[in-house]
């Protein structure tokens, strides 16, 4: 077989929400392992520049709240004449809201729902323009184990997480003719400062986890970022409309 780098992602542009910290950032670092010129995006300009030193010289930053629709054009259009066109989008930006169903209300759940699926929607929307322009283009959402199997008190995030795979098996048949591949990831439990804290106060939880995990043990944001890198890479010139598992095992495990 002559199959040249097929994980090389050398020549190409990657945004990624959320990419200042956790998962996203471990997917920035990997993206740019591969070659790729990665733009980590979010809220919080010190993390970002915290990001992009860590990463290097393939690495830059953008201010971004993808909460804020108005504002998605003009930052699209902003990163299309500094980069040229971004032909990866990472959708991990994303907010969880741990809460009992009855006592969630209205506006948490659009609250939720507007980062986690609205913002993602709008970002792509904007830069369907670029993917298509490259004709190469590949979109990764990251979804939950919450879309997996049923979880308590995370129903919000739930509902949103679940949206994102009907999204991901549309917008795939819609724009598969184009060269324009979608995928998702599925995180199982990772190891991430978010996680650390959320388990600092309920150790039998983290037990529980552990226990119906087969591999024993919690996951590292690497073994996502490396799942993303191989989602946009040639590697996966022919996977699209699938959400990609990585877990340990938790989903089937007993």
């Amino acid at each position: 077989m002559n199959i040249p780098a097929p994980f090389s992602l050398a020549g190409q542009t990657a945004l990624i929400t959320g990419g200042g910290t956790g998962i996203g950032f471990a997917a920035a670092q990997c993206l740019a392992a591969c070659g790729a010129r990665v733009i980590v995006a979010g809220r919080r300009e010190a993390e970002l520049a915290k990001a992009v030193a860590a990463i290097g010289p393939a690495a830059s930053a953008q201010v971004l709240d993808v909460g804020d629709l108005k504002s998605i054009p003009g930052i699209v259009a902003g990163l299309r004449a500094q980069h040229g066109p971004v032909n990866i989008l990472v959708n991990n930006a994303g907010i969880n809201l741990k809460k009992p169903y009855a006592e969630t209300n209205d506006a948490e759940l659009l609250s939720v729902l507007q980062t986690n699926v609205v913002g993602a929607n709008a970002l792509t929307h904007a830069l369907l323009p670029q993917l298509r322009e490259s004709g190469r283009g590949s979109v990764v959402f990251t979804s939950s184990m919450a879309a997996i199997f049923g979880l308590p008190k995370v129903t919000a995030y739930s509902i949103a997480k679940s949206a994102l795979t009907g999204a991901v098996r549309s917008l795939a048949v819609e724009f598969g003719g184009e060269n324009i591949r979608v995928n998702a990831v599925a995180p199982g439990w990772i190891e991430t400062e978010m996680t650390r804290k959320a388990f600092a106060n309920e150790p039998a939880r983290k037990e529980k986890i552990i226990n119906r995990t087969p591999l024993g043990r919690m996951g590292e944001p690497a073994d996502i970022g490396w799942a993303v890198a191989y989602l946009c890479s040639p590697a996966a010139k022919f996977v699209t409309g699938t959400i990609l598992v990585v877990d340990g095992g938790a989903s089937i495990g007993f």
